[in-house]
């Protein structure tokens, strides 16, 4: 076997030898895999712009309302409060994609990753239907600016700028919901300026990426192919070329691969996947497609380029568990567990109860001393829940700001009260008391908090 050429890895795949951007004209692909992808893209979209618009008993299905420190994950809602169960969704989260990684290499880059999805999907199907496949679109670009390239590229940009806006304002729809949209969309520009520009800003920015900067996104930006050198390892399954079968090269001698280079051609990041794992590749598949295509024209079997591990190239099969796949499934398996039991057994109200800042004490004409606190109640079920305060520690006296305490499903209750408590049972200067909030006679949560005398 000759030796490999490396030279590939002297600079980035998308700049020439004088350190200029390389454009990529893909090839457009077309086989099995592409199809699979298309469709799969389809519901990927589909659960993007449909999500913010399906509800669960009036509310949202899923909503990230940063602003308010509400977030809404199909269904159960999570307060401020609720920021260690949270994290231990995000670690739960992190830790899957490591496996998953280790496992299957960069697969969700090439089919469930949004930059992609848009990129090829979205935004380089319209330019297939508009400016036609590379060779077509090499000459465009190169050629002079005729009548008909002005049209060309006129309509596809606009285009381009229209869906990039549809795109902010979907995704703009996850963080504000539905309802506040609406109701940005009717009122007049001049009430709602600040957030207009903001809408443009991010509009030009998804504009920007998806009509020049492309697959730079995947190739010099995101972190996730560089975490492939560390994850990834001899019995990862990802995009391989076989270079047992393929090599030597040039259809002359027994290796199957013609070097007819129609893999590079139709790669969207523009690499020579014969060159091994890069990371560039985002496993696309698009050069399987091509590949067989080639094979069956030239009479020989399909998976020249397929979906295999470097172990199952060197022995014929593939065994993608070892011990570092159990010890992540293991750690995941025990970590989302540990976040089932603390999202089922978390409380179904949130209460703080603190004295107002800047207050100490009142000495009263009854032979009292009173305290002023504020209250903050959350509710994170889906009933509206009438409660009631009580001291359960001592006697006291509690005077409510307001009639009721009555928290609306997934609202927060926010007043000032009142505690009297007689002088001769204060033994202290700073004394421990006890709260219970009640719900239809039910204790169903208690708060301790300090009350200061003289």
């Amino acid at each position: 076997m000759p030796e490999p050429d490396i030279s590939f890895r002297d600079r980035p795949i998308n700049m020439n030898e004088k350190g200029g951007r390389k454009w990529i004209y893909a090839k457009k692909p077309k086989g099995k895999w592409y199809r699979r992808r298309t469709v799969f893209s389809w519901f990927v979209l589909l659960f993007f712009i449909a999500v913010p618009f399906i509800r669960v008993n009036g509310h949202p299905f899923v909503l990230l309302d940063i602003a308010s420190r509400k977030f809404i994950l199909f269904g159960a809602i999570f307060w401020a409060q609720d920021t260690f169960i949270l994290a231990l969704l995000m670690l739960s989260f992190v830790l899957f994609i490591v496996l998953f990684t280790v496992t299957f290499g960069r697969l969700w880059c090439g089919w469930a990753c949004p930059q992609t999805i848009f990129l090829e999907m979205v935004f380089r199907k319209i330019e297939y239907l508009i400016e036609g496949d590379f060779r077509k679109r090499y000459k465009l670009d190169s050629g002079p600016w005729t009548s008909e390239k002005v049209l060309k590229k006129v309509s596809k940009h606009a285009i381009f700028i229209a869906i990039s806006i549809a795109m902010t304002n979907t995704f703009l729809l996850w963080f504000i919901g539905t309802e506040k949209w609406f109701i940005l969309i009717s009122e007049p520009i001049r009430d709602n300026f600040s957030g207009f520009i903001v809408m443009l800003i991010v509009s030009g920015f998804f504009y920007w990426v998806y009509s020049f900067f492309r697959e730079q996104i995947c190739t010099m930006v995101c972190p996730y192919g560089r975490m492939q050198g560390v994850l990834l390892d001899s019995k990862s399954i990802v995009v391989s070329y076989d270079y047992f079968r393929g090599e030597p090269r040039g259809g002359k001698t027994d290796g199957d691969c013609i070097d007819c280079r129609q893999c590079i051609s139709v790669c969207p990041t523009g690499i020579d996947i014969r060159n091994g794992t890069q990371l560039e590749c985002i496993n696309c598949t698009a050069c399987i497609d091509q590949c067989d295509i080639v094979m069956k024209n030239i009479g020989k079997d399909p998976g020249l380029i397929r979906f295999d591990s470097d172990h199952g190239i060197k022995h014929g099969h593939n065994s993608i568990w070892n011990a570092r796949n159990r010890a992540y499934s293991v750690v995941l398996l025990v970590l989302f567990s540990f976040f089932i039991y603390t999202l089922l057994s978390r409380p179904d109200i949130e209460t703080t109860i603190l004295r107002t800042p800047g207050l100490l004490y009142q000495e009263n004409a009854d032979n009292t001393i009173s305290n002023v606190y504020n209250i903050k109640i959350v509710n994170k079920t889906h009933e509206n829940m009438p409660l009631e305060i009580h001291l359960i520690s001592q006697e006291g006296l509690i005077k409510m700001a307001g009639s009721s305490m009555d928290v609306k499903d997934q609202a927060m209750f926010e007043s000032m009260f009142i505690l009297f408590i007689s002088r001769d049972l204060l033994k202290s200067d700073n004394t421990e008391v006890e709260f219970g909030i009640y719900s239809n006679g039910e204790l169903i949560e208690t708060y301790k908090t300090s009350f200061v005398s003289p």
